[in-house]
């Protein structure tokens, strides 16, 4: 007798339908699982034994083989227990096929029959509402799931309520999505003394999505400006909270099943490698420029970061998304993230302090900041110095606009920008833009034109620079309230494109 039930497999962050055969036949005592099973798979036949024996239902002794299907797909992971158990059930008329057969199953289970919480139920969910199956899970993952809405997600705690529920002894219960969570801590913008241009900056970057790189001595305030931008970027909409989400279950990052509308703020080691940024290992996780989507990537002591982890940014940068290609996967995750990175100007971090720099200053500084490519420097919409601030300047009073206050202009340019590209759903925001959809919501006046025309030429911007200017003016106009890009915020842009020097407002007015 040949029963089915139906899970899936994980190829990023997309969950493929595997079905599960069960055949019971007569012939020496076996349990045997074939198609392509990892280890993790393979042990799911002592479980279920073991877990089926603590409810008293004892296997026949029959050959028993169960059969993953598409057979050449590799099966990793132990949220096959569950699917195989039900299958087995079927097979041995315990529960009803139809039931199983119109069921996407997934969860580990516990030598005395408890089932434990896995990662991907969120994808898992999706997947099953495609296939319009109901998804049946263990009860931690439950709420993760039922954020879905379109699948009926049923959380169950162990694999006799499993039993009960499928032969109407005792039908569960729907699961109820988990609470939407809120970072409370987000620090104000107001306790960062002066930096008055940092801040600027990062207003900016937050509202048009632009990467910012900022330079500055040790101390000058770059990390803790840096820990302020989440509290100034706006809450994600439902479908990017639901995009991030699901990249989040799949490393097992959910608290208790709450989606967080907060975007993510991922801060990786500058010792961190490869396949831990970009993505990678065994099984093609997720990287941090992955978790990041639809938030920020702050990279501290860039320079400091392995030179090939650096140059494989440059890539995601541009497209949004990133290919982790590997022998035995190859999986695409999405990676539209913010990168913020911060650098001292020099290896000692004083090149600007005639007496605390090193003796091989300037050349320090040349060889440090010579680790960043000219390529990947040039995908930085926003490059701002940080100076130290005095000690006398500590003492002073909280100055500047509050956060709560900087994430209302934020906000609002950011819908301005929405409702801009609403009928692009390739773009979403200013620093999306380009081709000829840049050309035109970004177009300058004459004097603005003439501007950028003169500093393009004097101080050779790229192809690419030049149209990152044009995306982060639109973005200083739609801060000001303006539908058209004018000369001041052209002049503005070009400002944190050129040289970061103390001479750069000068030579800017003299172009």
């Amino acid at each position: 007798m040949i029963a089915r039930a139906y899970t899936v497999a994980f190829e990023g962050v997309e969950a493929r339908s595997v079905e599960v055969q069960c055949a019971v036949t007569p012939g020496m005592p076996a349990f045997s699982i074939v198609g392509l099973p990892d280890k993790a798979v393979s042990e799911a036949r002592d479980r279920v034994r073991t877990a089926l024996s603590s409810m008293a239902i004892a296997l026949p002794s029959k050959r028993i083989t169960v059969n993953l299907s598409p057979a050449d797909m590799p099966k990793e992971g132990s949220h096959f227990d569950l699917p195989i158990a039900l299958s087995l059930l079927a097979a041995l008329e315990i529960i009803p096929k139809d039931a199983i057969e119109s069921t996407c199953a997934l969860g580990e289970l516990s030598l005395d029959g408890a089932l434990v919480p896995v990662i991907g139920a969120l994808p898992a969910a999706m997947a099953a509402a495609e296939e319009d199956r109901m998804l049946l899970c263990p009860k931690a993952s439950g709420a993760e799931a039922a954020w879905v809405g379109a699948a009926q997600v049923i959380g169950a705690a162990s694999l006799g309520e499993v039993v009960r529920h499928f032969t109407g002894q005792a039908p569960l219960p729907p699961a109820e999505p988990g609470e939407v969570i809120t970072d409370a801590t987000a620090r104000d913008l107001r306790d960062v003394k002066g930096q008055e241009r940092a801040k600027r900056a990062l207003e900016i970057a937050a509202a048009g999505r632009h990467h910012l790189m900022m330079v500055g001595p040790p101390g000058s305030g770059k990390s803790m400006l840096s820990s302020r931008l989440p509290g100034i970027l706006p809450p994600l909409s439902a479908a990017e909270a639901l995009e991030t989400s699901m990249i989040h279950s799949m490393v097992g990052l959910l608290d208790e099943g709450g989606i967080c509308r907060t975007p993510p703020f991922r801060e990786p080691h500058h010792t961190a490698s490869m396949a831990a940024i970009v993505g990678g290992g065994r099984r093609a996780h997720p990287g941090e420029i992955s978790l990041a989507h639809n938030g920020v990537l702050f990279m501290d002591e860039f320079p400091e970061f392995p030179r090939t982890v650096l140059e494989t940014l440059r890539q995601p940068i541009e497209t949004g998304e990133v290919m982790v290609a590997r022998a035995n996967a190859h999986v695409k995750y999405p990676c539209r993230f913010m990168l913020v990175a911060a650098a001292n100007p020099c290896k000692c971090g004083y090149l600007s302090d005639p007496g605390r720099a090193c003796t091989r200053a300037p050349i320090c500084g040349e060889d440090y900041m010579g680790r960043i490519s000219g390529p990947l420097m040039d995908r930085f919409d926003l490059r701002v110095d940080v100076p130290p601030v005095a000690f006398t300047d500590l003492d002073l009073p909280a100055s500047g606009d509050t956060s709560a206050t900087v994430a209302d202009w934020v906000a609002t340019a950011r819908a301005v920008q929405q409702s801009r590209y609403a009928a692009r759903p390739d773009m979403r925001l200013n620093a999306d833009a380009e081709g000829e959809v840049l050309e035109e919501v970004a177009r300058p006046d004459a004097e603005g034109r003439a501007l950028l025309t003169r500093v393009a030429d004097r101080f050779g911007l790229t192809a690419r620079g030049y149209h990152r200017v044009l995306r982060v003016a639109r973005t200083i106009a739609d801060l000001d309230g303006s539908s058209d890009v004018r000369r001041p915020h052209m002049a503005e842009a070009i400002s944190y494109r050129l040289p970061e020097s103390e001479s750069a407002p000068t030579q800017l007015a003299s172009a």
